[in-house]
């Protein structure tokens, strides 16, 4: 068993991280969020990058007084902004994060083990912030290596060499990008579980009831399955929830990779690879 001293001294030789954080109006969590990311990575090698889509509250403010790099993606779009910020980021291993998502105390340690242990990839399992019997039973099953339990809220993290070879998220993804990814990390590396838990927001189940919203995540899953449009995904899950996080216009936005950012980052996604569809459920 490796020692604390050891284990950080690994890391200052070996790893260096970039964590990315895509935003829309998170002026409610994101200080908070990178107050916990600061102190838990202070004096190790890793980077902070919010790649934001447009924020018209203060969340620029919470981030640049703290000294994070705020930077603003070129389109709206979690898998679009992810990819700008991955193609912005300096470190060898990515570490995707959601906004209203926090990691569990020495979560970098974790991934260093991991990638100690030979993985490409991987992600913990989920909890929430709530106590409501069916999100504890929801996030039951993410302990489980099966792509329908993956969620964008257990975070990512992977080496920089798998993303690229994978040609990063699907940019032209509104909806289902989170998990569409792991589908062709699988399949081009090792991927793992990390057996504790990230917390996330319940927010979105609490505004629209447990039961109504994952049946809504179901139909939108089944709906990708059966071949629907992004436009036409992100009009059902529009038309069935309330989420304040969605733009009105999204839906006339669905557009095609960002070719000269996307390819200039990530040459090595195939045309096949861009226009694959996997297995997946909505995101959360």
């Amino acid at each position: 068993m490796l020692s604390q001293r050891t284990i950080e001294d690994t890391l200052k030789m070996e790893y260096s991280f970039s964590i990315i954080i895509p935003t829309f109006n998170e002026e409610a969590t994101i200080g908070s969020l990178l107050d916990f990311l600061l102190h838990e990575t202070e004096d190790l090698k890793v980077e902070i990058i919010v790649s934001d889509g447009g924020s018209t509250d203060l969340t620029p403010f919470e981030v640049l007084k703290r000294g994070v790099r705020f930077v603003k993606a070129p389109y709206k779009g979690r898998g679009s902004q992810l990819n700008f910020g991955a193609s912005l980021a300096g470190n060898n291993t990515l570490y995707f994060l959601h906004a209203d998502t926090r990691p569990p105390q020495g979560f970098i340690h974790d991934i260093m083990q991991k990638l100690d242990e030979g993985f490409d990839a991987g992600c913990y399992r989920l909890s929430f912030d709530n106590d409501h019997w069916f999100l504890k039973a929801n996030a039951w099953f993410t302990r489980f290596d099966v792509n329908y339990f993956r969620f964008g809220d257990q975070s990512l993290f992977i080496k920089r060499e798998c993303f690229k070879s994978i040609g990063g998220y699907r940019d032209d993804h509104l909806m289902l990008e989170d998990q569409e990814i792991i589908h062709r990390i699988k399949n081009a590396g090792s991927f793992t579980i990390i057996p504790r838990t990230t917390v996330t927001s319940a927010r979105k189940y609490i505004e629209n009831g447990p039961l109504r919203l994952q049946w809504v995540f179901f139909l939108v899953w089944l709906n990708y399955k059966m071949g629907k449009s992004q436009a036409q995904l992100l009009k059902l899950y529009k038309k069935k929830i309330s989420d304040t996080k969605l733009d009105t216009q999204d839906a006339a936005i669905v557009r095609p990779l960002t070719a000269d950012l996307y390819q200039k980052s990530y040459p090595g996604q195939s045309k096949n690879q861009a226009g694959k569809r996997s297995g997946a459920s909505p995101g959360r």
